[in-house]
């Protein structure tokens, strides 16, 4: 059978170019957008709806409140194994009766599995928005599961691992990187988890797992289309309503991450490499950990920083010193723990990558001086809530968008009152967050290299 589709974030940890989940994105509801309205079902879901009359159709996800940094020690990649167990069926509904279903009514399905949450969605004519909710509500409860399907789904994720990261150079590094930030926090694990960890799950571990957290207070439902909340209510209630509580919502263990006290450096050499690049990391807090109102500094700094062809280390690396062909930085700020700042660049042709790293901490050495003028802030910013907005006119993307952030435990008010807080940042913010965060210490620098290079490579 051919594998189902499904995505993870991507490798490197850039946010895709369509929907900016690296931040914590707004609504369009200051904008004369959709009038956002929630509720809570007795049994403890928490009820989104996203009102968009445009098109008759819905956009329907379930999110829940765990992700691979919820995976139990020693079981690695168990979020994502389950996230492909849930497509195998239930008593009710025996394998691909769902995924059959959504084909016959030419809609659309997937699911992703993140650090901090694991969703499943399907984009279908508002007519059929009951037949999701049922379909959803009964494998909340009614996964069935033997060996015959677990081990099989076991193979297609190894499989899925030596695809996407052991035959990819650019996401060992990526993954060693995340290891070396993270010593002790799993956002360190990959999300698909370690092969040896894998090759050990079985279907007692996903049942386990399967029943810890997939429980209607542990769960988000979030609607957007062509619906209204009274209608989303009533339905909700006659599918979702029915499961039975199991009690108080899980508790995610997970420890904190020690302040680091020591720069780190690696390197991935490999003869598949024909693009040498580097990259860096910076232990920085998250949307939820940051210190009042640094999270948007850190925001607006990564897009002052490296938001594209106007930004300073593409101005600065590319067109004025002609060291690098591309130069970015980034923010994940929409996670539940302390997060990272990255740095990427590609040297031009004949730079060294240590020639590179040179001028990048130059360059950074000179970000206050040189990047932070009010004027270039200003522009930050306008292009910043402009890429938002954009992203909220796709009724999907407002789906996920909600549903990212409540799932990382932050709310509503929060996502409509992004824009505001972004134009509110001053200037002389970014600096001291520049100064604070971006730090030898907080660092793990990586290189990407071809294998004939690697004794040029850093120690």
């Amino acid at each position: 059978m051919k594998p189902r589709k499904h995505s993870l974030p991507h490798p490197t940890g850039r946010p895709g170019p369509a929907l900016r989940l690296d931040a914590a994105p707004h609504g369009r509801a200051e904008a004369g957008g959709p009038d956002v309205a929630s509720f809570t079902l007795d049994n403890g879901l928490d009820v989104v709806v996203i009102p968009d009359h445009r098109a008759p159709v819905a956009t329907h996800m379930i999110w829940y409140r765990n992700g691979s940094a919820d995976d139990p020690l020693g079981q690695s990649g168990i979020a994502h194994f389950l996230e492909h167990l849930m497509f195998k069926g239930t008593e009710k509904n025996p394998v691909g009766a769902f995924s059959k279903a959504v084909s016959s009514l030419g809609g659309q399905e997937n699911a992703f599995t993140s650090f901090d949450y694991t969703s499943y969605f399907q984009r279908v004519a508002r007519d059929n928005l009951k037949s999701m909710m049922e379909f959803e509500a009964d494998r909340m409860t009614g996964l069935v599961l033997d060996d015959s399907v677990v081990a099989p789904e076991r193979d297609v994720v190894l499989e899925e691992r030596r695809m996407e990261v052991e035959n990819d150079p650019s996401a060992q590094l990526s993954e060693a990187m995340a290891a070396s930030l993270f010593v002790h926090h799993p956002y360190g694990i990959p999300i698909i988890g370690w092969m040896h960890e894998i090759e050990e799950l079985n279907r007692a571990h996903a049942l386990a797992y399967y029943r810890r957290f997939y429980t209607p207070e542990n769960a988000i439902l979030v609607v957007a289309g062509d619906v209204t909340a009274d209608e989303v209510r009533r339905l909700a209630e006659a599918t979702y309503g029915q499961v039975a509580p199991r009690g108080e919502r899980p508790v995610r263990l997970r420890p904190r991450e020690p302040e680091p006290r020591a720069a780190r450096r690696l390197s991935v050499a490999d003869p598949k490499v024909e693009q040498p690049k580097l990259q860096r990391y910076y232990l920085a807090p998250s949307y939820n950990t940051a210190r009042e109102g640094e999270e948007h500094a850190l925001e607006l700094l990564a897009e002052v920083m490296g938001g594209g062809r106007t930004s300073y280390l593409y101005r600065s690396l590319v067109m004025e010193q002609g060291v690098a062909v591309s130069a970015h930085a980034w923010y994940v700020g929409a996670a539940k723990d302390d997060t990272r700042f990255s740095v990427y660049a590609v040297p031009a042709e004949g730079v060294s990558l240590e020639k590179l790293e040179e001028a990048v901490d130059t360059a950074l050495r000179r970000l206050p001086s040189q990047a932070l003028a009010p004027e270039a802030v200003e522009r930050a910013k306008t292009r910043l809530v402009a890429s938002m907005v954009y992203s909220s006119d796709n009724q999907s993307d407002l789906a996920r968008i909600y549903g990212t952030v409540l799932a990382i435990g932050k709310s509503i008010e929060e996502v409509r009152r992004w824009p505001a807080d972004i134009e509110a940042v001053e200037a002389d913010r970014l600096a001291t967050a520049a100064e604070r965060y971006l730090t030898p210490a907080r660092s793990v620098t990586g290189y990407l290299i071809k294998a004939h290079e690697a004794d040029a490579a850093v120690a």
